[in-house]
């Protein structure tokens, strides 16, 4: 099979082609497992934080990507969930303890990281963390369903607001522009204010129904009950930080900060950004209730994904314009019919 491999972690301003293409053997299924061939992956930014090192694979070399859709190909033993044709999807969570707590305990294994993921034709995963894909989504649009939908879900719910709620979205990409649909539809009467620094990201804002939309340093019209972080940056959060009003909360949706504008915590006021009972949470990787949930969610609202495709073998270059351009949307590998 083709597939994208890491073999070590680089700096992606030194090294423009970080994966190799390569042809490997198509892995077998253990028992619980199922392979899928695989039709479409995402591209999500912890890709560029395992590359960089940020959160690096245990071990390598790897195939990166969790954001997959494919059909089921062969059964492992003992295999009851599953068909040979199926369609489904598979996220970051590829295994753990299935606990309610499974995203934060030790037995997680993510995929594309400490297991083999979708930059490739093949890939296993055990038959309970693959999710059936409704048929109102092509393979492309369900793609980034799997991690930028299903993790922005997460942080949602982890803000707490109830309808009628003032929210913000600070970074307008792949997963804050399927956080907005969601939103609208679970609270129909909050409105929504986003902040960016790319003026074409906040012009889809607004076309997707956001209330105001304005630049990350802006201040909103109204001080919000929540605000939702989905950038890779320090500077979002301490900015958001001041458009809460007292009692909110702060929610991080990112597994790993870079440290280029890290300084930036030191403009933080006890005063001005925490006092009143302000609270800062972050979201750690995703549990299977939350994909469960959302998928059929994003199919009734329905949610209409911004995608951009790229064919596997490119898959260099759409990692390195996620790092370095604005992203209006989420980018899409295609590596299988």
């Amino acid at each position: 099979m083709r597939a994208m491999l890491l073999r070590q972690v680089v700096s992606l301003d030194e090294v423009d082609t970080p994966l190799e293409l390569v042809d490997l053997p198509v892995p077998e299924p253990r028992p619980g497992e199922v392979l899928i061939r695989v039709s479409t992956c995402g591209v999500c930014h912890t890709e560029l934080d395992e590359i960089e090192g940020r959160t690096a694979p245990l071990r390598m070399p790897v195939i990166l990507g969790h954001e997959v859709i494919g059909r089921v190909e062969a059964l492992g033993d003992g295999v009851t969930k599953w068909r040979p044709g199926d369609r489904v999807g598979v996220g970051w969570i590829h295994s753990s303890s299935g606990e309610p707590d499974e995203n934060v305990c030790p037995e997680f294994r993510a995929t594309g990281r400490d297991a083999n993921g979708g930059y490739a034709e093949f890939m296993t995963v055990p038959e309970a963390y693959a999710y059936s894909i409704p048929g109102a989504f092509t393979d492309t649009q369900a793609a980034p369903l799997l991690c930028a939908g299903a993790v922005g879900y997460r942080a949602l719910k982890l803000t707490n607001i109830k309808d009628g709620n003032l929210l913000g979205l600070t970074g307008f990409g792949g997963s804050a522009h399927l956080v907005l649909q969601a939103a609208k539809r679970l609270f129909p009467n909050t409105k929504t204010f986003v902040f960016a620094r790319d003026p074409a990201a906040r012009e889809f804002a607004l076309e997707l129904g956001a209330t105001w939309a304005g630049d990350t340093t802006e201040r909103s019209p109204q001080q919000l009950h929540a605000v939702i972080d989905t950038t890779p940056a320090w500077k979002p959060v301490v900015e958001a930080l001041k458009n809460l009003r007292p009692s909110g909360r702060l929610v991080i949706n990112a597994i790993r900060k870079q440290d280029a504008d890290k300084d930036c915590l030191l403009n933080v006021s006890y005063h001005e950004h925490l006092w009143m009972e302000r609270e800062i949470k972050s979201v750690a990787n995703v549990t299977r209730q939350d994909i469960a949930e959302f998928l059929p969610l994003a199919a009734r609202i329905p949610i209409t994904p911004r995608v951009e495709t790229y064919n596997l073998e490119d898959a260099n270059r759409a990692l390195i314009e996620l790092k370095h351009h604005p992203v209006k949307g989420a980018k899409v590998l295609v590596i299988g019919g």
